[in-house]
């Protein structure tokens, strides 16, 4: 073909089997979304199609490459993200993401925002007072939040940590669950625990709580206090009321720290109930000090079908509002 050009890679077999995936999986999509050929041929990497996209394909080699060679393990989601990028010919901004640990969990793996958009979600948390993360589930929002809040509790940046979520669904069901109150309401902060665990393991955690550094809360326990020195986490806030959201920010004291994360697509409010969060996403947008950051179906890092099924709604959910402005337009 008179448009056909190569570029030979030098590449080690071993670190081939590290990032072409189980049977050459994560090359067969480089070739796919680039329209190139990528064969292993003589210790060396030779791709080859139009030179543009040859040219892009190389650069996420590279990229995959490189994060290979910091003992990262290349995942499928690794790879799709690095081929978005590098169709934007954005590529170069995979290492630099790569490049910022925030900690370890309790096994010694550590956590890195892994998109442009958690990226951007991490250093407004180091740069604002209180930030807003709102996306989709799978986006990292709480999970960030906690690594955030447990480096800065071992770095005595703050004395206590304080994670709370509305226990929405309680109300009256409240009452026919089993157990003591704070057996009602564990189920609702489950999730909370199970990062802290993952993140600073059960006995590091337990030691804590017992003294009084880490809560583990229900938002409606936040009423009547004020938070000094501490890294507090409000999550699942599309289910807080505008009076409810308004009550956690004023209790906010000197020498904290703020996160409020959310999906405004997953609402358990009543209907017709107006969401704090979509109001707060008004009143404050303004207000410096306070950063809103809107994380999207790209920076999903969940199994790849997550990313596609967010997606999927996100489009469905834009038609069904144009047809509904279409139809009562009409009228």
């Amino acid at each position: 073909m008179s448009d056909s050009f190569s570029i030979i890679l030098d590449m080690s077999y071993e670190k081939m089997q590290r990032i072409f995936g189980m049977q050459d999986t994560y090359v067969k999509k480089l070739e796919r979304d680039f329209g190139v050929t990528i064969v292993n041929r003589n210790g060396g990497v030779t791709v080859t199609g139009r030179e543009p996209m040859v040219k892009k394909a190389v650069a996420v080699l590279q990229q995959l490459s490189i994060l290979s060679d910091r003992g990262n393990e290349i995942e499928e989601q690794s790879v799709d993200y690095a081929i978005t990028m590098g169709l934007e010919e954005k590529e170069s901004v995979i290492t630099e993401i790569d490049s910022d640990c925030i900690c370890h969990t309790i096994n010694g793996k550590p956590i890195k925002p892994k998109t442009l958009g958690q990226k951007e979600y991490v250093d407004a948390v180091r740069k604002n007072m209180i930030v807003f993360g709102i996306g989709p589930a799978g986006t990292g929002k709480t999970y960030l939040a906690m690594a955030m809040a447990v480096t800065a509790f071992k770095n005595e940046e703050v004395g206590r940590i304080i994670l709370t979520r509305p226990a929405i669904e309680a109300g009256e069901k409240l009452g026919f669950l089993p157990g003591d109150m704070q057996s009602k309401v564990d189920p609702y902060l489950r999730p909370l625990y199970d990062a802290l665990y993952q993140i600073m393991g059960a006995e590091n955690y337990a030691k804590n709580a017992e003294k009084g550094l880490i809560e583990v809360v229900p938002l409606a326990y936040m009423r009547g206090r004020t938070l000094d020195n501490a890294y507090i986490i409000l999550d699942e806030a599309q289910n807080t009321t505008p009076a409810q959201m308004k009550m956690f920010l004023t209790r906010i004291g000197f020498g904290s720290k703020v996160i409020v994360t959310g999906d405004a697509t997953q609402k358990d409010l009543p209907a017709g109930t107006r969401s704090g969060l979509e109001v707060a996403a008004r009143v404050l947008n303004k207000i410096e000090g306070i950063a809103f950051c809107n994380l999207t179906s790209k920076d999903v890092v969940r199994h790849p079908l997550v990313q596609k099924i967010v997606k999927a709604y996100d489009d469905y959910e834009a038609k069904e509002k144009s047809r509904n402005r279409e139809k009562y337009g009409k009228r």
